[in-house]
């Protein structure tokens, strides 16, 4: 039987957004000390009607990162407070568990 590993309680923060935002948001992710993110193009439907990713310069975006508690709490707060108005986005977080919580 396997031992079961040592898991760390993280975040991860999960942003949509018009791809016009990247940089911004990449720029953010920095500031507040998120180590990484995963970033891929995304279609959809939902509140702007429906996007798809065959116009890159209308292609939405999704960024995952994965944080500790405390700079999700003021990552989320930023993106609020300084995108929300002036970027078609949306952004969510999930309580997660990982292994290895040093890389974050």
């Amino acid at each position: 039987m396997n031992p079961s590993p040592n898991t760390h309680p993280m975040k991860r923060v999960t942003v949509v957004c018009e791809k016009l935002a990247r940089e911004a948001v990449l720029r953010l992710l920095k500031e507040v000390g998120a180590h990484g993110w995963t970033l891929w193009e995304v279609e959809g439907s939902g509140n702007q009607g429906h996007r798809l990713a065959d116009i890159p310069e209308f292609t939405n975006i999704q960024i995952e990162i994965i944080v500790r508690p405390p700079v999700a709490l003021e990552l989320l707060g930023r993106l609020q407070q300084d995108f929300f108005s002036r970027y078609a986005m949306i952004a969510w977080e999930t309580e997660i568990r990982v292994i290895r919580s040093e890389k974050f």
